[in-house]
Parts: structure tokens; C-alpha cells; sequence
């Protein structure tokens, strides 16, 4: 499992998504979940974050969802219109 910081906002965004994709690429299991419980503080930048380990993950063939997604996370995504892409994990 994939797990965001509290804060994730512009100025930390290219670090953690280096991070997590590192991470994403050791995991052994298929299905990837990245846990977004702990987000407290964030922009865009942390969807843009989330699109791109699902970029990764599909790319080297792994599914991707994102559990516990914070409401306004969620309500972020749609208005962007990507709400879609990050399925909540099962």
C-alpha cells in the first residue's frame, strides 16, 4: 500500500511523487492502493500526484484505486473530472 503524507500540496508534490513511484514499483502485488487517510492539507497537486501513480501502475500493468479518500479530495476530483480514474479501493 501506497500511503500519502499529511500534506501534500504544490511544494512537496515532485518529491512524493518520486517517492511513491519508487515504492509503487517494489510493491509485488498486481493491485495497487494508495491510502489517502492521512491528508489533511492539500491542493490539486495531490490528485496530480495520485494520476500520476496510476500512470505508473497501469503502465508496468498493475490496477490502481485509492483508499479513504478525504470528501473534499473527492468532490476536487469530480470537478475536475477525473474522479473516474482514482477508484475507491475495495
Amino acid at each position: 500500500m501506497l500511503v500519502l503524507p499529511a500534506e501534500l500540496t504544490h511544494d512537496q508534490a515532485t518529491a512524493c511523487c518520486r517517492m511513491l513511484a519508487e515504492a509503487l514499483r517494489r510493491q509485488p502485488e498486481t493491485a495497487v492502493v494508495a491510502d489517502a487517510a492521512a491528508l489533511e492539507r492539500f491542493d490539486s497537486s495531490a490528485l496530480a500526484v495520485l494520476l500520476e501513480c496510476r500512470r505508473e501502475a497501469l503502465a508496468i500493468g498493475k490496477t490502481f484505486s485509492v483508499a479513504r479518500m478525504p470528501q473534499r479530495l473527492r468532490e476536487l476530483a469530480t470537478v475536475y473530472g477525473v474522479a473516474q480514474l482514482l477508484p475507491a479501493a475495495p
